[in-house]
């Protein structure tokens, strides 16, 4: 994302989640059909920030909590077979919300192979707005 760090010129704010670990369904190998398997997800949506006065309120931000539930269900929803095909199907969801900039999605298989940390996918998208 260009947008790197929040910023007050643009009205522009960061929402993340880090490091939510959940167990799914994903992968196109027998085993990975026949069992659950870890993945990690990231995510930072670049909001804009329409109300000059929050008044500490929810409805006036992005709710994480919001985003990180429906992440939790779309992964225990069914069986996913690329982790590229999660992370588009999740930065639709996060683009839902007319507030949104851009969001960057990152999905990490953690148990593919025993030398290496994780493997998988970074994307970020945009809407599309006319």
């Amino acid at each position: 994302m260009n947008d790197a760090i929040a910023d007050a010129g643009r009205s522009l704010r960061h929402v993340f989640i880090r490091d939510l670990l959940l167990s799914g369904s994903i992968g196109v190998h027998r085993h990975e059909k026949e069992s659950r398997q870890r993945v990690r997800i990231n995510l930072d949506l670049a909001v804009f920030e329409e109300v000059a006065e929050l008044a500490d309120s929810l409805r006036n931000v992005v709710c994480y909590e919001t985003i990180a539930n429906s992440v939790r269900a779309l992964v225990a929803s069914r069986h996913i077979n690329l982790v590229e095909t999660l992370a588009e199907q999740i930065a639709t969801m996060c683009l839902e919300d007319s507030r949104v900039r851009s969001v960057r999605v990152r999905v990490e298989k953690l148990d593919v192979f025993p030398d290496a940390a994780s493997v998988g996918v970074e994307i970020e998208r945009s809407p599309l707005r006319t």
